[in-house]
């Protein structure tokens, strides 16, 4: 009878796959990476960014995009742009911009990176810079400086009608502008129409009645998004015909717009059992989108998309280890970790969002089913279910021989959610932060992003002391395999 854990997940999975693999012990490896020796180095509670992993994603995707324009003799080009909101750091942006990408904002402070980025080089007039979202002072102030400084392919998507008004008011010189679709959301919602955007039937008119005549306005862009992403569903299909066929009203009357921007949600691996056709996907959108062009008699637009998760979130992971194990009742076993989930992993409780989860040593022990509970004296602090299977099962519990359990594809929108770097709930401090890279001849760097919070950061944003503590940010490097944090650990 096969009842370790090596077995369960070799019976469950294919497995090894391309990111998870085994090391000679029997101990999990994250893209070639070996956790343990992460834990013997910086110890645990811990989260990590793999810094390759952005590129490599990226890379993918314009592979997709020009497999696709050659397979259907497409005429125009494919623009990829990073949704900073999945994850603003600046060690995320420097990696994305090495492949070759363009931006896409949400708020006023996005605009303030790009201009930090402008003057690092990393950046220049020919990125793409689409200004997405609702657009207040700051922000409708930022964009008119963006603008008027040159860069001219800076183009606001316009989601209400005031905005074009406060636009011109502070442009001095004629400027391109996106519209934004506001899509018919899916039956399960609790709303029927997306708050963003402009509505599919007032498009038309409000073009003819604010840009037709304006001479310094240029529509460029036509910005279509569901929250449900990317997906092959009647649903997704039905609203993708929908925005060609405004695209199609439009283009008739307006030479200028050119593009149509697809916006972001392409899924990531939440499970082992992960199966999704991302190669057939961007061939079925190009193929619709160049047949609706070809039968309208139009040239079909420059492809633009704003992928964030995808982008990041692969990239991203934490460690916890099992300190105590809870046997509440007959059934139910708690292992409780050294963190907590609400404020490491704050999309487990806020939308029950499920990440890869696996063990990362102990894979010859036999196994067990539990729950996993986080440290503070939340109820809703726990991680109980799997995508694929509602259980978690892990190595027994052995108060002799420490468990580390690890979560995966954790690289988006984590750290903003959960406030990085300032409060935590019950106060329990955010974890030890480290980068992971690779060198040209392929070897494992490592750097500390931020240390572990102390309780001086919390005095100090609690107002409980006037001297402010040096802030939690450190440029330590250290190497794989030369400890610069202590750990009771045994293999």
């Amino acid at each position: 009878m096969k009842t370790r854990y090596i077995d369960l997940i070799d019976q469950t999975y294919e497995f090894p796959q391309n990111e998870f693999t085994l090391d000679g012990a029997n101990q999990l490896c994250f893209h070639g990476v070996e956790m343990m020796q992460l834990i013997k180095t910086y110890g645990t509670p811990l989260k990590f960014t793999y810094l390759p992993k952005i590129g490599e994603n990226i890379q993918m995707a314009k592979k997709w995009f020009a497999r696709a324009i050659q397979e259907h003799d497409y005429p125009a080009s494919y623009n990829y742009c990073y949704c900073t909101k999945s994850s603003h750091f600046k060690h995320v942006l420097d990696k994305a911009l090495e492949n070759d990408i363009h931006i896409e904002t949400s708020s006023a402070f996005d605009i303030e990176i790009v201009e930090e980025l402008k003057k690092s080089g990393k950046i220049d007039k020919d990125t793409y810079i689409l200004c997405n979202g609702f657009k207040r002072d700051r922000y409708i102030q930022n964009i008119t400086r963006l603008i008027n400084s040159g860069h001219k392919k800076c183009i606001p998507i316009i989601d209400n009608y005031e905005e074009l008004d406060l636009l011109q008011n502070g442009i001095s010189e004629n400027f391109e502008i996106g519209i934004r679709i506001a899509s018919e959301e899916e039956p399960k919602f609790e709303f029927y129409t997306s708050r963003l955007g402009i509505g599919y039937k007032n498009i038309v008119p409000f073009y003819q009645s604010k840009i037709s005549e304006n001479g310094r306005i240029k529509l460029k862009m036509l910005h279509f998004f569901i929250n449900t992403g990317i997906r092959d569903t009647a649903y997704y299909w039905n609203e993708l015909t929908k925005c060609l066929k405004v695209y199609i009203d439009l283009k008739a009357m307006c030479p200028s717009l050119d593009s149509l921007n697809i916006g972001g949600g392409f899924p990531i691996k939440n499970s082992l059992a992960f199966d999704y056709d991302y190669q057939y996907m961007v061939s079925e959108i190009i193929n619709q989108i160049k047949s609706a062009c070809d039968e309208a008699g139009i040239e079909p637009p420059h492809i633009f998309t704003e992928f964030g998760s995808f982008t990041v979130g692969e990239s991203g992971g934490a460690i916890y280890q099992v300190l105590y194990q809870k046997q509440q009742n007959d059934r139910e076993k708690w292992n409780m970790i050294d963190s907590s989930f609400i404020t490491t992993l704050p999309d487990t409780w806020a939308i029950n969002k499920k990440f890869i989860m696996m063990a990362i040593n102990r894979w010859e022990d036999r196994y067990e089913r539990v729950l996993l509970g986080g440290l503070t004296c939340d109820s809703d602090d726990y991680y109980n279910s799997e995508q694929h299977t509602n259980a978690i099962y892990l190595p027994k519990y052995d108060k002799d021989k420490p468990l580390y359990v690890g979560f995966f594809n954790t690289g988006a929108y984590q750290e903003s959610i959960g406030g990085y770097g300032g409060l935590q709930h019950c106060l329990i401090p955010q974890p030890r932060h480290i980068l992971i890279d690779r060198t040209k001849d392929g070897a494992v760097t490592t750097k500390i992003l931020s240390e572990q919070q102390g309780s001086g950061v919390f005095l100090d944003l609690l107002g409980y002391r006037d001297k402010k503590e040096v802030g939690p940010f450190s440029e330590e490097i250290a190497t794989l395999g030369n400890p610069v944090y202590s750990n009771h650990l045994q293999n």
